[in-house]
C-alpha cells in the first residue's frame, strides 16, 4: 500500500490539485469497497447483467436522423458549485430527459465530491430505456467491473487521471465485458494519447482542470486533429442554444450537458428547447 501511494503521488504530481485529491480518495474508496464485495464477486455480478443498451449506437442513431446526440447529465452537486439541484430524484430526471429527446444519460456516482451514488445510476436507468454512462473517476479494474455490475452501459475514462498504459488496460477491459467507453481529453497532449485508442467517442472537456475556467475554444482548437470516423462529444460550457448552433456549424453533433439542465425547473423541457 505504501508503494502504491508513493507511485500515485509521483505520477500525479503534475496534475491539478482537485484531481489529485479525488484520485487519492478513489484508491481509499476502492479498498473500502473491496472489503465489502470482492473483485471475484463483482465479476460474477457483472457477467449476470443483460446486454448493454448501446451507448455509442444511441448517439449515432440521433446524429443519423440529423439531430444532436445529447448525453444528459444527472448531477446533484460539484466541487466548484456545491449543490446544484435541491429537488433531486434520479428517476424523475431520467424520464424528463427521455421525453426531451436525450440520446443517453450520464449519472454521477462519486460520493465525496459530487454527492452522487451508485443507486442514482440504477434508479435512473430503471426508469427509462436510454443507455447510461457511469460518470466517475475510474482508476482500477475493480471500478470497471463495478460499473457493469450496477448496470452501466458505458464508462468514462479521463486521460488526465491515468497513465497511458492504465488507460489502454482499462479501455480494453471495459470493452471486453460489453461496455462502451467515452475517453475524455482536455488538451492536445491528452488528445494524442486518446487517438492511439480505436474508440468511436472522444470527449473534449472545455473546463480547465487547473483554473476551472470554461471556454468552448478548447473544442474548436482540437477539432482539426480528429478524423471524421470519430464522434466528438463536447463537454462543459454549453449554456445556451447559440452554443449548440455554433458547435453544430463546425460539425460537432454530440454534447454532454448537465448543470444548465439541472438548474431548470423541468430539465427535459430545457433540453428540448436547447436542441430544437
Amino acid at each position: 500500500m505504501i508503494v502504491r501511494k508513493t507511485f500515485l503521488e509521483n505520477s500525479m504530481s503534475d496534475k491539478p490539485t482537485v484531481l489529485r485529491k479525488i484520485i487519492a480518495r478513489k484508491w481509499e474508496e476502492i479498498a473500502e469497497r473491496k472489503a465489502q464485495v470482492s473483485l471475484e464477486q463483482l465479476k460474477t455480478q457483472a457477467a449476470q447483467q443483460p446486454t448493454a443498451r448501446g451507448f455509442v449506437r444511441s448517439i449515432e442513431n440521433k446524429i443519423a436522423q440529423g439531430k444532436s446526440g445529447v448525453i444528459a447529465e444527472i448531477k446533484k452537486a460539484s466541487p466548484s458549485k456545491g449543490v446544484i439541484r435541491e429537488h433531486f430524484v434520479p428517476s424523475e430526471l431520467a424520464r424528463s430527459y427521455e421525453q426531451g429527446g436525450a440520446a443517453c444519460l450520464s449519472v454521477l456516482t462519486d460520493v465525496d465530491f459530487f454527492q452522487g451514488a451508485d443507486e442514482y445510476l440504477q434508479q435512473a436507468r430503471e426508469a427509462v430505456s436510454l443507455p447510461v454512462i457511469r460518470k466517475d473517476f475510474l482508476v482500477d479494474e475493480y471500478q470497471i467491473y463495478e460499473a457493469r455490475a450496477m448496470g452501466a452501459d458505458c464508462v468514462l475514462l479521463i486521460v488526465s487521471a491515468l497513465s497511458s498504459e492504465k488507460l489502454k488496460e482499462l479501455n480494453t477491459l471495459a470493452q471486453s465485458i460489453g461496455l462502451d467507453v467515452l475517453v475524455e481529453v482536455h488538451d492536445e497532449a491528452e488528445l494524442n494519447i486518446a487517438l492511439e485508442l480505436p474508440n468511436k467517442l472522444i470527449g473534449i472537456n472545455n473546463r480547465n482542470l487547473h483554473t476551472f475556467d470554461v471556454t468552448l475554444e478548447t473544442t474548436y482548437k482540437l477539432l482539426d486533429r480528429i478524423g471524421s470516423e470519430r464522434i466528438v462529444v463536447t463537454e462543459s460550457g454549453i449554456l445556451a442554444p447559440a452554443d449548440v448552433q455554433a458547435m453544430r456549424s463546425k460539425n460537432v453533433n454530440a454534447f454532454l450537458v448537465g448543470e444548465v439542465f439541472m438548474r431548470a425547473e423541468e430539465p427535459g423541457v430545457a433540453l428540448a428547447e436547447f436542441f430544437s
